[in-house]
């Protein structure tokens, strides 16, 4: 055995452990200390003091420990430091405290701590502290200086509650729409290439572009329609038309406050049709509130990856396939209300 062990400090911790355990069992059982110590390839010192633990405090005493020093230990900042450089992180851009930039880096992280603590660390120690806070480094999302912050509270917890409580009591269908536009010339995603040689995608030198506008509901169902004309009262009537002619019950429709939405041809044919659907309107300057934003991002990145389309028939054709795709995926069309940015209740059937 002494052959086997050589030396215990070379073993792992939890060899380490069971070699404790079982080296006190022995001498529980009544093996002399000399012949335990012999037994196991250990010193009779690490025998005493095995033996001296076990007594003092049992298994507790001699189970595996980590190692090295405890979390906070020999920190340079003490906690309400911490506390208050994360919350500063969190609620402030540098420029906020006198700084430069909108984002926060390691670097300014650092500028930040001398300049409230007059301590200054490495940007490696920086990460430490970011990490230990449960930060992480992520692209930001964008919000509009417009945007009204009590607005979307409202929305949250009044607006967007209250209309589908009142969908569900008349046994309608709640749905967001948007619209979109393609060009011809867009390219969007990444490709591998030479370093230093920037890779070249072929796309026909004529431009033209089409339109697109789309409602999805919890429930996973899309409704389309693709046009090529500009987006306006009519062609939000016309869309209007064929999205009440899907359905045998209420629509309640939420979307942004686009002029065309709000249009009195709108607010007329809306009037003559009280019982197909109904308009909500999102907070002014909230597109991240829309789910349907994100099947404008799908889209736009799926589309230049699969055609090469050389004029607007074409495109249009493109267009039209990657809706009735995702018509058959109702799984994915349900993810868009589980987004990064903002997340809706999804119907308990989906397709009831």
């Amino acid at each position: 055995m002494r052959d086997l062990v050589r030396d215990a400090r070379h073993l792992s911790p939890s060899a380490q452990e069971a070699l404790r355990l079982r080296a006190v069992a022995a001498l529980g059982a009544g093996r002399d200390r000399e012949d335990v110590a012999a037994l196991f390839g250990v010193s009779l010192k690490a025998i005493d003091g095995w033996w001296a633990k076990w007594q003092a405090g049992g298994r507790e005493a001699l189970v595996m420990r980590p190692r090295g020093k405890p979390v906070g230990v020999h920190q340079v900042l003490g906690e309400a430091e911490q506390a208050a450089v994360r919350q500063a992180v969190l609620d402030h851009r540098p420029c906020d405290v006198g700084l430069s930039g909108q984002l926060w880096t390691r670097r300014l992280v650092g500028e930040l701590i001398v300049k409230l603590y007059q301590v200054r660390l490495t940007e490696p120690g920086v990460g430490k502290y970011l990490k230990r806070w449960g930060l992480s480094f992520q692209r930001p999302d964008k919000r509009a200086v417009e945007q009204d912050p009590e607005a979307v509270r409202r929305w949250h917890e009044e607006t967007w509650p209250a209309i589908r409580a009142k969908a569900k009591a008349e046994g309608g269908e709640v749905l967001f729409a948007d619209q979109v536009g393609i060009r011809s010339d867009q390219v969007t995603g990444r490709t591998w290439g030479e370093k230093g040689r920037t890779p070249v995608v072929r796309r026909s030198g004529n431009r033209f572009s089409v339109n697109a506008m789309s409602a999805i509901s919890t429930k996973g169902r899309m409704h389309f329609m693709v046009f090529t004309e500009s987006f306006t009262a009519e062609v939000m009537c016309r869309f209007l038309d064929r999205l009440a002619g899907h359905f045998d019950r209420k629509v309640h429709l939420v979307a942004d406050g686009h002029s065309a939405h709000r249009s009195k041809m709108v607010r007329d044919w809306l009037a003559a049709h009280s019982d197909d659907v109904e308009l909500h309107f999102l907070p002014p300057y909230s597109p991240e509130l829309n789910p349907d934003e994100l099947v404008n991002a799908d889209l736009k990145h799926s589309l230049p990856r699969q055609h090469r389309a050389r004029n607007q028939a074409e495109l249009a054709t493109e267009t039209r396939r990657f809706f009735r795709r995702r018509q058959r995926q109702p799984h994915i069309v349900r993810g868009y209300f589980g987004g990064p940015t903002v997340r809706y209740v999804l119907d308990e059937n989906p397709m009831s």
